[in-house]
């Protein structure tokens, strides 16, 4: 370095050059900088699992959604997440493994978010109102859930079928709904002879309906069912058939 210095040589700077110690100065606050930033430490990687596999889930969510298990392409999840393919390999085993992952862990969290909605401090009515308008507004703001769901199907729930956890993260949502259901049935406003799963499948197929044939149903009857003025009498409708359905009745 001190031989090739600048645009002399070390002899050309001391011998022939009238500004010999400007070279020296120069040559000293190199070697100073040089020094200084040498003895930096190159700043520690951030070793964060958690936090690196969530980033990869989330962007493996939208791509899955998208476009299916078989065009979906973990090239492109790796380059948005700033990770790399064997890193993906290594914390899911496949690309297959990827999507379970995603279809468990968008499932976990639609049954986090009702475990917060605290049904059992709310009566009968009003918790039965509270989930079906919760489900509207979750599948509405979570599109991609709905549409994870629909390729699975296609699949004909081949890969869902593999997970050792799907029954056991769907347990809390038929329980939630047994429990509000006895309550009102004990409280005579709601009918008896109704089964939980039933209830809920009815509650499913009409939140889900309105993402998953949006833009079909639309062009059909040529409207605009995604305004917020549409969206609410839906909202309010689903909420009024579900609670019709399982309303207390006398019959003369």
């Amino acid at each position: 370095m001190v031989e090739s210095f600048g645009s002399h040589s070390a002899h050309e700077g001391y011998e022939g050059s009238s500004g010999g110690c400007d070279w020296l100065f120069e040559l000293y606050t190199f070697r100073m900088n040089e020094t200084v930033h040498s003895s930096r430490k190159p700043p520690k990687r951030t070793n964060d699992p958690e936090r690196t596999m969530a980033g990869i889930i989330a962007v493996a969510t939208a791509e899955f959604a998208a476009k299916g298990l078989a065009g979906g392409r973990i090239d492109a999840i790796a380059d948005a997440t700033h990770t790399s393919k064997r890193m993906i390999y290594y914390y899911y085993g496949s690309k297959e493994g990827l999507y379970l992952a995603v279809l468990e862990d968008a499932y976990r969290r639609i049954r986090a978010t009702e475990a917060e909605l605290h049904l059992a401090d709310l009566s009968p009515v009003e918790a039965l109102k509270a989930l079906v308008g919760f489900t509207f507004d979750h599948h509405h703001s979570n599109q991609d859930f709905i549409r994870l769901v629909m390729n699975e199907n296609i699949e004909r729930g081949a890969y869902l079928a593999q997970s050792k956890l799907i029954q056991e993260l769907n347990v809390s949502a038929i329980q939630s709904i047994e429990e509000l259901y006895k309550r009102g049935v004990k409280d005579k406003v709601f009918r008896k002879g109704l089964d939980p799963i039933d209830i809920h499948a009815s509650i499913s197929a009409l939140t889900f309906f309105n993402v998953s044939n949006r833009y079909t149903f639309d062009l059909i009857f040529k409207r605009n069912g995604q305004t917020a003025k549409a969206l609410a009498a839906r909202r309010q409708s689903v909420v009024d058939m579900v609670l019709r359905f399982v309303s207390y009745s006398n019959p003369s």
